[in-house]
This record gives structure tokens, C-alpha cells and sequence, in this order.
């Protein structure tokens, strides 16, 4: 069984609840947040780059409202390429071209048909690496 972490804050609670019941082949850790009161994004998005470094993990899913906070987030971590996807196309390319491991969704500009395509879309379409390697490479290096 697939091992996936997933986070959201509580604007994609409902999303995240709904796309983990969809895929029971999925063995979920799921780093919260557990109910849709407020919380800050930040922390759900920092929590799930930690444990993904740490657990050697190739793939997570983050959820916000807009999917954008927690993208430009998890992206502080030179490990985490996340990608904010809001189509089949932009999905399969975040992964053939930027070799991204975690997938971030907008909760209130996503449908959850739409959703769980996405999610599948990015967990079954494996990174093209040749001319794309050296691109990737770039993305972890500090910018000074």
C-alpha cells in the first residue's frame, strides 16, 4: 500500500477529507489539520516539508483555500517542489517536467471530480529527468 502525507488548513478540510476517502488504497498520514476551525497555513505547509524530508517519502498533497499559500510556503524548502495544480495538463506537466512532489490544491476553485483526477494524475505520470534534470537540479540551489 502507498504511504501519502497530506496536510491542509481548514479551508481545504472538507477537500482533504473527501479525497482521502476516495482513495483507500492509500495508506494517509495525514499531518492535520483535524477540523475546519482556523489555523495558519504556514504550519501545515512547514509540518508536512519536515516530515518529507525526514521520512524519505517522494510525493505529498498540501490544501488550502487557494492552494497558493501553501504552495509558495512549502517551496521555502530546497527538498520540496510544489506545485499548484489546477488542471489535468498543468498536473502531468508538474510532474514530467518539474519532477514535483508535492501537490497543492485550491479547495474553493477545485471540484472534487476534479481533485481526485489531479491526484491521480500526479501520483501515476513518473518524471521524464534528460533535459529536464538540469532544470530540476537548479530549483533546490540557494539563490543568493
Amino acid at each position: 500500500m502507498q504511504k501519502l502525507f497530506i496536510a491542509s488548513d481548514h479551508a481545504g478540510f472538507d477537500l482533504k477529507e473527501k479525497i482521502k476517502s476516495y482513495f483507500l488504497n492509500i495508506e494517509w498520514i495525514d499531518l492535520g489539520t483535524k477540523s475546519a476551525d482556523s489555523v495558519d497555513y504556514p504550519d501545515l505547509a512547514d509540518a508536512l516539508a519536515k516530515e518529507l524530508s525526514e521520512d524519505g517519502s517522494d510525493r505529498a498533497i498540501l490544501i488550502c483555500g487557494s492552494g497558493q499559500g501553501m504552495a509558495i510556503r512549502a517551496n521555502k524548502y530546497p527538498h520540496i517542489r510544489a506545485a499548484l495544480c489546477y488542471n489535468n495538463e498543468i498536473t502531468e506537466l508538474s510532474r514530467l517536467h518539474n519532477d514535483a512532489n508535492v501537490l497543492c490544491l485550491g479547495s474553493r476553485f477545485c471540484e472534487l471530480d476534479a481533485a481526485t483526477q489531479m491526484v491521480k494524475i500526479f501520483l501515476n505520470t513518473d518524471f521524464e529527468g534528460g533535459r529536464h534534470q538540469r532544470r530540476v537540479d537548479k530549483l533546490s540551489k540557494a539563490v543568493n
